[in-house]
Order: structure tokens, then C-alpha cells, then sequence
């Protein structure tokens, strides 16, 4: 029975089950079936092929980690053969094969525990082997305090022969008592060897008598005494003097030496013992030292403290104290961090004085200055501040080390505007922390799974900005909703979010429900100023993006072209035509995006999106789009077929059974196809139509008057009283009822348009 060395619980080893994956193990057998699928492992880079790397996994083990596992493109990763690298192992086959996992963590130092497995069962690594943040050998360190051990240089040998024996005169002045002792006090003779001798006995006699003459002799010459005392004190003030003025002068020196310094300038002080001040941004803890990010108004720098290996040193500090730390600057890995002597946590006034000094240079650092949109165009301008507002919020997220998660609908709208404000926020991640994977910790985009916020992707972030807090000490992020956010139905996830004091912001283009939107700290959405006009999330979300990072705006200039179906302003034809995307390049980029985006919806798809809208692979855009249109028309002229055609009031109206007459699980969705289908019919039928795309227990509507659904909803709810109406998406949205009462459901719908409609 033992410890787990990350928590301490009793446990038959030396981890416990659920710390098994923080920590990284070295493997010294010889067989892939020795390998425990699940865990970390250190190995070595032994090549490169088109489908992925090969991996030695201790000496006699070699694993594929495999291309789709990366988090990366495989031609971006900078490994070359023999470099240490970090790795999961996720299965061992029955063949003997070994695939393995991606692995963010890239350096030990990064695990909390570290171990050795050999074919008999863990093994604690020899002290030889550990990371080089443990302290140097001969020092051991705890907290702030470092205690040297005596080397062999500064004891005092033992004899070990003759020659090395003290002489008979040093034994002798070795049995004399010392000033500090009694004069009286001696040890006891234990045999008759230490006993004096007659002749030893007779010389006490006579250095007795000596004594006496001498203190005749003292009398004559304590006057001699006395000018020799002044002397040596008037040589004493002096020295006295002299050694003030030293510490004087070295008291200077030290203060001068650990004046503040700013984290911008600690790069010129590699070598020396600085001091600086700033706000905790995250603590993680790996498997030798603590590391605590911190920012002040000048940059982000990591400090390394050590209490033991795999211990929290400075336990009581958290995330968002603001703290003075001594140490010295050094260089891990290329990277600036301190070595951190002394850590204080700073309270009142000090800590105020830091904390109002951040505060104001973030402020101005976060202002994205003057509103400057990508193109001339009135709706987006009508929201310009609010603009601005989001951007700086974005910005100063960043700034402080708060994570940034962008929310946005698995849509080519939705997509785009989220591609927008990560292609803005990414490079700004970057140069911020100094983290090598910095962007996986600091920034993350997550498609949705519904057309609003609620509460499964609240409770998906909460639950994981708690695990990166109890993890990796990360602060609660900033979450970004992006097309999505306005509407009644993202309340409940808004209200959760509030328990924890996350901020969110909006950047939306669809009509939004009344007071969804005033507890947000900024939000972009062009119908709060009264703008009716079809805009794009994504063309407010590129200009957000243009104010969050100005080095970005190029790259930007051709995604809200992108993003319009149809009636695309001329401004932004323009704005992609200047950047040299024609009408051709940007309708292949919408349609391979809406393609893509239906395809592992919940996934970011982070270098294929990258890839599509901002790489120019060739061919990549085209061939994509090619696909989505040859499913779009099978799947509409199927549609088209089925279509049954009802008058109501005047008002045509063409409802096609999705459910019935399309794939359920297969590109495109239910949604894409009405849109599409609508295009076609509006273009075909003399009057105006209203196409309804009636599935097994939802409907979507489409016209050229720009529907309130809301109100359909409520005018057919008391027609079809049993059918449980709801609206999901506002007033754009999609009707939802009960599977039984859709005949009712349609009656009462049709007879809702019917009455209020009035084409354009």
C-alpha cells in the first residue's frame, strides 16, 4: 500500500484512478501489451509519413499517432527525430499495434506526477532522472526559504590514519575549555590515562606561581593598558563609521536592485534577481514547480516556484491576487519565466495602487480607437460604437489572461463570424502569454447545437471552465456569442452563466427578443438601432474582428461577401473583389463552409475552416462546393416532386414533408433545403408563395415578407389548443408541436398567414 503522489489518497502504487492521466510515465518494458491505454507517455520522435508521426515509446515500443489526431496540421508541427515528445496512449490492437493520442502538454514539467512503468509495476523515477526545476543538488528548497547542505569542502575530516591524528600539543589545546565555557567545568578522567601525572602536577605548580608574578606585572602596566584601549577605541569608531557608511551604501544598492521592474523589461535582466508586481492570471501546477502567469500593465511572464516536486507552493494564492514577487529572471525552453525567492500577496493600498495601474493601461491598451468599417455600409454603421464596444471588451479579455470562447450556430453564417473573431483573436493569444500552447488554453470556438444559447452549452462551458480552473488555475473566460444569443431562449443558459460572474458578449444579426440583450457587457445587433435591412453576423462580426487585431483586416476583407445568399451589398463585393475573390471564389467558400459545417457540427474544425477561408488551397473550396451542390439539387428536386400546393386567403402556399421526402441525417439540413427550395419556387411562381417545410414535429417557414414567427405561433396556438406551439430562434425561428397534432398544426398556421400576409 502506498500514496498517490498527486493527491496523497492510499492507493496499491503510486497513483490513484483518477489522477492516472496527469500524470507521465517512462516505459521500460518490452511489450506492447505492457502499455495501459489511457495513460500519458514520454517517447521519442522516430518519423515522419503521410498519415501521421511514428513515436518510440521507450525502447522496444514504437506508436503511430495518427494525422486526424493532431490538434494541428501535420506540416506544422516542428518535431524532428529523436526530440522528446509527450504522447497518449489511446489503444493497443490485438496486432499489436499502438495508436496514440495528442498530447497539449509538451514539456514534463507540464505533468503533475511523473513515474516509471517497467514490467514489474510503477516505479517513483530516481532522483537523477527528475525535471530541471528541482532544486540544484546539495539545496533544498520550501517556500521561500532555501537551506544549504554542507559539502565535503565545508566538514571537518575525520582521521583516518596515523598521519591525519592530531599531534600531542593539539590534543592538549584541544582539552582546554573555551571562552564560552566554565572555567571549572572539565570533563571527569575515565581511566587512569587521563589521570595528571606527578610531573604534570609539579608544572601546575609552577604556572600557579608565574601567575602570581604576573599580576604583579599587570598593575605597572594597566596605565600602558589604558592609552592602548583608548586607542583601539577611537580605531573602532572609526571602523564603526566606516562599516555604516558600507551598509549604507549596500542598503542603496539593494533597493536600487530590487526596484520595480516592469515584465516588458525583464528580458534585460536574464541572470539577475528582479522585482516585480503585477495580477495572478493562472497557477498550474506540474510535476516540479508551480508555475503562476502574471500580468501587469506591461506584458505577461510566468514565475516558477518550488516547493517540492508535484507540491503547490504559495497554496493560499489564487488566481486574481495581486502579488510582488522577487526572483530570478531565466530562460526555459527559449521562454522568459521567473525563479521565484519571495512571494507576497499584496492587500489594501499596495494592492489597490497596482490594481488601478493595470486597470488604466489595459483600458487604453484594449481601445481599439476610431471606428473604421471594412466597407461603406449604413446598417453596419448604425452600430458602429457597439462596435467598438465588443471589440475592446474582446481585447481586454485577452489582455487578462482571460480565456476567450466563441459560441456560434453550425451554420455558413455562423461559421464565418466565428472564423472572423478567431482569426483576430489567435496572433493577440499568441503574443501575450508565453506559453507554447497558450492558444489551446487561451482561445476556443465551439459551434452550437441549437440556434441559441442554452442551457446544454451552458452547462458544457461551465463545466469546463471549472475543470481549467481546478486544473490549470485558468480564470472563468469571456464567451462570445456569435449569430446567436438574442432570443428568449437563451435566458436560462445567460441566467446559469450569471452564477459564476461570466461575462458574455453578443455579436448577432437576428432580431432579438425583448431584454435578452441587457445583461450582457456589449453587444452588436443592427435591429437595437432600428436597422430592418438584411445584414450578416458575419459582416458585423468581421468588422468586430477588424477592431479586435487591425493586422487582421486584410484577411478579413472577403468574409462578409461570403456570407450573403443572395442580394450581397455592392460594398462587399467590391471589398472581396479588391482582395482578389470574384463572385465565383466566394459562392464556392459559402458552399463549402455550409457543407463543412453540417459534418461534425459540434467540432470547430479549426485548420480545415482555416484552410477553406483564409488558406486558398487550391482546389480544397471547389471541390467541397462541388459536393454541396450536387446533394442540394438531388435533394431539392425530390422536394420539388412531392410538393403539395394549398390557397388560402389569396396567399399560395407549397408545403413539401421534409420528413417524408428528404434524408433526415444527411446533408442538407432541414433548414438549408427550405431556403433553398424557397429560391427556386419564388423565381417560378407568378404570385407570391410561402414555402413550409413541415417535419415530423417541426415547421419552417419562408416568404418574401420577413415572417414574425412569434406571432404566427401565437395566433395558431389558439387553433390548435392541444398541439404544444413553441417557437425556437425568435422571431426567425422555427415553429416546434407535438408529433400527433401536425394536420392541426399546419391548418392553423396557414390560416394565421393567411389573414396578416402582405407580400412585398
Amino acid at each position: 500500500m502506498g500514496n498517490c503522489i498527486i493527491c496523497g489518497t492510499p492507493v496499491d502504487g503510486h497513483i490513484c484512478s483518477s489522477h492516472e492521466e496527469d500524470a507521465v510515465f517512462e516505459f521500460e518494458g518490452s511489450n506492447p501489451e505492457q502499455l495501459t491505454p489511457g495513460r500519458y507517455y514520454e517517447g521519442t520522435v522516430d518519423g515522419y509519413a503521410e498519415f501521421g508521426v511514428f513515436v518510440d515509446i521507450g525502447d522496444h515500443v514504437t506508436g503511430l499517432l495518427h494525422r486526424s489526431e493532431l490538434d494541428r496540421r501535420l506540416d506544422s508541427l516542428d518535431w524532428e527525430p529523436g526530440d522528446t515528445v509527450y504522447v497518449q496512449v489511446t489503444d493497443v490492437r490485438d496486432n499489436g499495434n499502438v495508436d496514440l493520442g495528442w498530447s497539449i502538454r509538451q514539456r514534463k514539467r507540464e505533468f503533475r506526477g511523473h513515474l516509471v512503468q517497467t514490467p514489474q509495476g510503477d516505479e517513483l523515477p530516481d532522483a537523477d532522472d527528475e525535471d530541471d526545476e528541482r532544486p540544484s543538488e546539495g539545496a533544498s528548497r520550501s517556500g521561500n526559504t532555501e537551506t544549504r547542505t554542507p559539502s565535503t569542502a565545508d566538514a571537518e575530516p575525520e582521521p583516518t590514519d596515523e598521519s591525519d591524528a592530531p599531534s600531542a600539543g593539539e590534543a592538549e589545546n584541544d582539552d582546554q575549555p573555551t571562552t564560552d565555557a566554565d572555567p571549572d567545568a572539565g570533563a571527569a578522567p575515565t581511566s587512569e590515562a587521563d589521570a595528571p601525572s606527578a610531573d604534570e602536577a609539579e608544572n601546575d605548580d609552577a604556572v600557579d606561581a608565574s601567575a602570581a608574578a604576573d599580576d604583579e606585572g599587570d598593575e605597572s602596566e594597566h596605565e600602558d593598558d589604558d592609552d592602548s584601549d583608548d586607542a583601539v577605541a577611537a580605531d573602532d569608531d572609526d571602523s564603526d563609521d566606516a562599516v555604516a557608511a558600507d551598509d549604507d551604501d549596500s542598503d542603496d544598492a539593494a533597493s536600487e536592485e530590487l526596484s520595480r521592474t516592469t515584465l516588458e523589461d525583464v528580458a534585460d535582466d536574464v541572470g539577475q534577481v528582479v522585482r516585480v508586481e503585477g495580477e495572478v492570471v493562472s497557477i498550474r501546477q506540474t510535476s516540479g514547480p508551480t508555475v503562476f502567469e502574471l500580468r501587469d500593465e506591461t506584458d505577461v511572464i510566468e514565475a516558477a516556484a518550488f516547493e517540492s516536486a508535484g507540491v503547490r507552493a504559495y497554496p493560499d494564492v489564487e488566481v486574481d491576487d495581486v502579488v510582488r514577487i522577487d526572483g530570478e529572471v531565466e530562460r526555459h525552453n527559449g521562454d522568459l519565466q521567473i525563479e521565484t525567492e519571495v512571494l507576497d500577496v499584496l492587500e489594501g493600498d499596495e494592492a489597490d495602487a497596482v490594481r488601478t495601474r493595470l486597470e488604466d493601461a489595459l483600458a487604453a491598451e484594449a481601445d481599439p480607437g476610431e471606428v473604421d468599417l471594412l466597407a461603406d455600409h449604413e446598417s453596419v454603421a448604425a452600430v458602429g460604437e457597439e462596435i467598438r464596444d465588443v471589440a475592446a471588451t474582446i481585447r481586454q479579455a485577452v489582455f487578462t489572461g482571460r480565456p476567450v470562447v466563441v459560441r456560434h450556430t453550425a451554420t455558413a453564417d455562423g461559421y464565418a463570424a466565428g472564423a472572423a473573431i478567431e482569426r483576430a483573436v489567435l496572433p493577440l493569444v499568441r503574443e501575450e502569454h508565453a506559453r507554447d500552447d497558450a492558444e489551446y488554453h487561451f482561445f476556443e470556438r465551439r459551434p452550437l447545437d441549437d440556434p441559441f444559447y442554452g442551457m446544454d452549452a451552458a452547462t458544457d462551458d461551465v463545466t469546463e471552465m471549472l475543470s481549467d480552473r481546478e486544473r490549470h488555475g485558468e480564470q472563468f473566460p469571456l464567451v462570445v456569442l456569435a449569430d446567436a444569443g438574442s432570443t428568449a431562449e437563451s435566458e436560462e443558459g445567460y441566467e446559469f452563466l450569471d452564477v459564476y460572474d461570466v461575462e458574455r458578449v453578443a455579436v448577432d444579426a437576428t432580431t432579438p427578443d425583448e431584454g435578452v440583450l441587457d445583461g450582457l457587457a456589449a453587444y452588436v445587433n443592427p435591429h437595437t438601432a432600428g436597422v430592418d435591412d438584411a445584414v450578416t453576423t458575419t459582416a458585423l462580426a468581421a468588422n468586430v474582428a477588424a477592431h479586435v487585431n487591425e493586422s487582421v483586416r486584410e484577411d478579413l476583407a472577403h468574409l462578409p461577401a461570403v456570407s450573403y445568399w443572395e442580394d450581397t451589398p455592392e460594398g462587399y463585393v467590391d471589398l472581396a473583389r479588391d482582395a482578389d475573390y470574384d463572385v465565383t471564389d466566394v459562392t464556392e467558400l459559402r458552399q463549402a463552409i455550409a457543407l463543412e459545417a453540417f459534418y461534425q457540427s459540434y467540432k470547430d474544425k479549426r485548420e480545415l475552416v482555416d484552410d477553406l477561408l483564409f488558406g486558398r488551397r487550391e482546389g480544397l473550396s471547389g471541390h467541397v462546393s462541388d459536393q454541396f451542390r450536387e446533394k442540394m439539387e438531388k435533394e431539392v428536386e425530390t422536394a420539388r416532386r412531392n410538393l403539395t400546393e394549398r390557397t388560402a386567403e389569396g396567399v399560395t402556399f407549397a408545403v413539401v414533408d421534409t420528413d417524408a421526402f428528404s434524408h433526415r441525417f444527411d446533408f442538407p439540413p432541414e433548414a438549408l433545403l427550405v431556403d433553398e427550395l424557397h429560391r427556386a419556387l419564388r423565381d417560378e411562381y407568378d404570385e407570391p408563395v410561402v414555402t413550409v417545410g413541415m417535419g415530423r414535429d417541426d415547421m419552417r417557414l419562408r416568404s418574401q415578407e420577413s415572417l414574425d414567427v412569434r406571432r404566427v405561433a401565437e395566433q395558431a396556438q389558439g387553433a390548435a389548443p392541444e398541439a404544444g406551439i413553441e417557437v425556437v430562434g425568435g422571431r426567425e425561428g422555427h415553429l416546434e408541436y407535438l408529433a400527433g397534432e401536425r394536420d392541426a398544426v399546419l391548418n392553423a398556421v396557414v390560416s394565421a398567414i393567411a389573414k396578416t400576409y402582405k407580400p412585398a
